[in-house]
């Protein structure tokens, strides 16, 4: 079956760096698009970052724009989300996710079909 394990999350200073990484198991996962999504205390759950299946394409939300990065190593099973200048704000449970019905990047909850369990990622100011 499809899994989805997310690692890398912590406490961290604003103005650091994490990386999140998401080991994904059980499909082809060099054929379809990815994406991160998080979800803060109190909010829905919102798009940081996509990326399709060749990691040619990505796209970000415009609140992370210039700060997070998303890569994928298709070798490996295992998709990123790199987060530099990290502020209080960015504070969430942080999810990745696998669009097993296509290849091109996608911003929208509705168009992933599996989920991680999420990590916890705390900024302090």
């Amino acid at each position: 079956q499809v899994q989805l394990v997310e690692s890398g999350g912590g406490l961290v200073q604003a103005g650091g760096s994490l990386r999140l990484s998401c080991a994904a198991s059980g499909f082809t996962f060099s054929s379809y698009a990815m994406g991160w999504f998080r979800q803060a205390p109190g909010k829905e759950r919102e798009f940081v970052a996509t990326i399709s299946w060749s990691g040619g394409g990505t796209d970000y939300a415009d609140s992370v724009k210039g700060r997070f990065t998303i890569s994928r190593d298709n070798a490996k099973n295992t998709v990123y989300l790199q987060m530099n200048s990290l502020k209080p704000e960015d504070t969430a449970d942080y999810y990745c996710a696998a669009d097993t019905t296509g290849r091109s990047i996608k911003r929208r909850e509705d168009d992933y079909e599996y989920w991680g369990q999420g990590t916890q990622v705390t900024v302090s100011s």
